[in-house]
């Protein structure tokens, strides 16, 4: 089947999380020999910025860890047409901008014999909701939203049986355990500061509880402002810069715990969403410690495939007992790996992947 996918950038991760998912599931597509085609703006942003700050060089962990990758660049319309030519599946992420949308749509709307899906990760349809309704997707044949909560606001859109939940999962072609366990050391936590909409949050579940447990902690992450970085200062955390995110078993791998601590969307109007992070963290075999998180669609089992903090003094409590009891962390670590092999890779969601497509490809039954 030739498969194309429309991406705000699959190259870059630059405050991108959206592209760890779409790099593992675009890759299972191929090595299970689909045809498969990625496309982004010449001119996106987060590949903008990554250039800016290091360099082409910064690209340099994304062919490595992908060979199999080569996303197509354009820069106007005009230019996707050849990508379309033969084209069986089409899925467009929403950080794409309305014109490429509606001009998909229209195709399809035209007679195109692609299917067409609007891949939505984002908590902009609750937190902006005209900002997403304003995106055409007349001519669309389905939805697939990262979470229940997301899918629901797009039936109550009209969308009924076509909006399909598509949860994102851990590539783990690269994320998996260390080869050979070496020496562990401190907190990790890999996350960008956002527009500091779970500053709060960070400070209560984060940045005290490792001071407090004794844990040296570093960051990982970009658009730390000033007060942001004079936070973590005060906490005693070190900061480093953007991470590539093909390099973030590595760093799971030189480190004791990590801790989840979700954008407060994600904790409150859409719960059941976790971040990225949670299923890369757990392919990787390092514990997790999460801020208050509602698994409304039991995707985990808290308490048993990673540790629930109901407040800040809790997770202090847990980040002391987990450095110094090394059979609680090989537990945590086994049942984690247990519940990614189980459900929770791109492999999964490849095959619930082909089943929508499958779905949506059969003959509407006459009344």
């Amino acid at each position: 089947m030739k498969i194309v996918y429309f991406t705000h950038s699959l190259l870059s991760c630059w405050n991108h999380g959206n592209a760890h998912f779409l790099r593992g599931v675009l890759r299972e597509l191929i090595h299970r020999g689909h045809d498969v085609v990625a496309l982004e703006p010449r001119d996106s942003w987060s590949l903008g910025n990554l250039i800016a700050e290091h360099g082409l060089s910064g690209l340099d962990s994304f062919h490595a860890a992908y060979p199999e990758l080569r996303p197509q660049q354009y820069a106007s319309l005009a230019e996707i047409e050849p990508a379309l030519d033969g084209a069986e599946l089409v899925l467009v992420h929403e950080w794409n901008t309305p014109a490429l949308v509606a001009e998909l749509g229209r195709r399809r709307r035209l007679g195109a014999p692609f299917t067409l899906l609007f891949h939505d990760t984002h908590h902009r349809a609750v937190s902006e909701p005209e900002a997403m309704r304003a995106y055409d997707l007349d001519g669309y044949d389905g939805v697939l939203a990262f979470g229940a909560t997301l899918a629901q606001t797009y039936r109550d859109w009209g969308w009924g049986d076509r909006a399909f939940i598509w949860h994102e999962a851990a590539d783990t072609r690269l994320f998996r355990p260390p080869a050979q366990e070496g020496a562990r050391s401190g907190a990790v936590w890999i996350g960008n500061w956002g527009d500091g909409e779970r500053g709060a949050e960070l400070e209560e579940f984060l940045l005290r509880p490792t001071r407090d447990a004794g844990l040296p902690l570093t960051i990982h992450g970009v658009r730390y402002p000033t007060e942001a970085q004079a936070l973590l200062a005060r906490h005693g955390a070190t900061l480093r810069d953007w991470l590539p995110n093909a390099r973030a078993p590595d760093v799971f791998a030189r480190h004791l715990v990590t801790l989840h601590v979700p954008r407060r969307f994600y904790a409150t109007t859409l719960p059941g969403i976790p971040t990225i992070r949670v299923f890369e963290a757990l392919a990787c075999g390092i514990p997790l410690v999460s801020a208050p998180w509602e698994d409304s669609e039991a995707l985990f089992r808290p308490g048993v495939d990673y540790l629930v903090a109901s407040s800040g003094a809790v997770a202090t409590r847990q980040l002391r007992d987990l450095a110094s009891d090394a059979e609680m962390r090989r537990e945590l670590v086994a049942n984690g790996l247990e519940s990614i092999h189980a459900r929770h890779s791109c492999a999964h969601r490849v095959d619930e992947l082909m089943t929508i497509s499958d779905l949506l490809r059969m003959p509407v039954a006459q009344a």
